[in-house]
């Protein structure tokens, strides 16, 4: 909205007026979330089959969803006049969900610095605990490493974080990128000396989420943000992406993915040693919209049925096999993949092979090629074979081609799950 000439710069000047008379924090007023129920929000993400849920502590606007004594800027003191992340933390807890948060300040040091180019209310002096405070100068969205942040900066941002874990004890800790660069270093290593010993103190786990090497392999999980890995990893790892194909926010012109997406998306991620964060974004009211709703009651209808070889499961030999080819990185999920009956991804749990066909064929016939006799992958025997979800014992042969499964009744629009028991 402080960018010129952008759509949102141009849609504020024709709905709110000049930007030196209503800016960014005089919406701070208009944000009630009036309707918001942690507990609505803990039994929908249970529906939905999460096992932990990450509420954003603070954006790159610099407004904290919580109590807070670094700054006034704060859903305690204004806006709602509550505090909500540690109403959800709460709730989600009493409903045996996992309660983690994340913090994206990093980048709040250039985040305003549009408005300083033009007559806004985003001018100086600014100080420090001010709301716009430090508008530093863009240099350049992805980077700063030409413009690093100051020693004050940097210590605000570190107590900022220390305050979470000391008042609301996440279980994970999410860092969005801009972290990475040399002046967060000496922080990042502080703050995770912090929060892993105040964990350890207090008995519980923790871990903290980081994209770019922000910290060292094994330290910390690294996370792919809107993207996937092409191949399984040694390491575990995190996606997160959204519901919404364009947006992580709720808006007008958002564009949903359907549901069957991100269950295709999800066993291919935790085929290769992953895990999936899925962002949804809520209305100002507090309430999340039908579409959103909609997308994570589905997901969680197959979870329902197939989450054996989703939950607590290990990744297998290989990932998976067929045709489709993931692209690897972040960013990559703008268009739905086009998955084939060929497509499909392993895990393993205990005594059971999972085989997830990730469209299932119109036949019923499902051929397994890593499964064939004599495969070099495979070299156990199969005690019994069962289909998630369905009544039907499928016939099934090894032949030197492929272990060829044969279904006359098993039909979904949906991944279906193999259950192999091996003796």
């Amino acid at each position: 909205m402080y960018i010129q000439g952008s759509d949102e710069y141009n849609y504020h000047l024709a709905t709110y007026g000049e930007h030196k008379n209503f800016g960014y924090k005089d919406f701070i007023p208009m944000f009630k979330a009036e309707y918001f129920d942690a507990d609505e929000w803990a039994v929908l993400f249970k529906q939905a089959g999460a096992r932990y849920v990450m509420p954003v502590a603070e954006h790159h606007d610099g407004f904290q969803m919580y109590r807070s004594s670094v700054s006034h800027y704060n859903t305690y003191e204004m806006g709602p006049k509550r505090d909500l992340l540690g109403e959800m933390k709460a709730s989600f807890e009493n409903n045996g969900l996992i309660f983690c948060t994340s913090s994206h300040r990093a980048e709040h040091w250039f985040f305003m610095s549009h408005g300083k180019q033009f007559d806004s209310d985003v001018k100086e002096p600014l100080e420090c605990g001010d709301f716009y405070w430090p508008a530093m100068p863009e240099p350049g969205h992805h980077d700063l490493f030409g413009s690093p942040p100051d020693q004050q900066y940097l210590e605000d941002w570190l107590v900022r974080c220390c305050e979470l874990v000391d008042n609301y004890q996440p279980r994970v800790f999410y860092f969005d990128w801009w972290i990475q660069t040399a002046a967060f270093k000496p922080y990042l290593k502080k703050f995770a000396a912090y929060y892993y010993n105040k964990a350890a103190e207090l008995g519980y786990p923790a871990a903290i989420n980081y994209k770019h090497d922000a910290f060292m392999l094994g330290t910390a999980v690294p996370d792919v943000e809107r993207g996937q890995f092409a191949e399984m990893k040694p390491y575990f790892w995190q996606t997160d992406t959204a519901i919404a194909r364009n947006s992580w926010s709720h808006s007008v012109n958002n564009v949903y993915k359907p549901a069957v997406e991100i269950i295709r998306d999800l066993i291919d991620i935790v085929s290769k040693n992953g895990n999936l964060l899925l962002n949804v974004g809520p209305k100002a009211d507090g309430t999340i919209s039908d579409e959103d709703r909609h997308v994570l009651l589905q997901i969680g209808d197959w979870l329902k049925v197939n989450g054996e070889a989703i939950y607590d499961t290990s990744p297998w030999r290989i990932f998976g096999e067929g045709p489709t080819k993931i692209e690897e990185g972040q960013f990559t999920d703008g268009k739905e993949k086009v998955f084939t009956s060929e497509d499909i991804r392993f895990t393993v749990k205990g005594s059971c092979l999972y085989a997830a066909v990730l469209l299932f064929p119109d036949n019923g016939i499902v051929q397994i090629r890593s499964l064939k006799e004599g495969s070099i992958h495979f070299h156990s025997i199969i005690k019994d074979l069962t289909v998630l979800g369905f009544d039907e014992k499928p016939a099934w042969e090894r032949t030197g081609e492929a272990l060829r499964i044969k279904t006359s009744s098993v039909r979904s629009p949906h991944p279906v799950v193999f259950r192999i028991e091996i003796d």
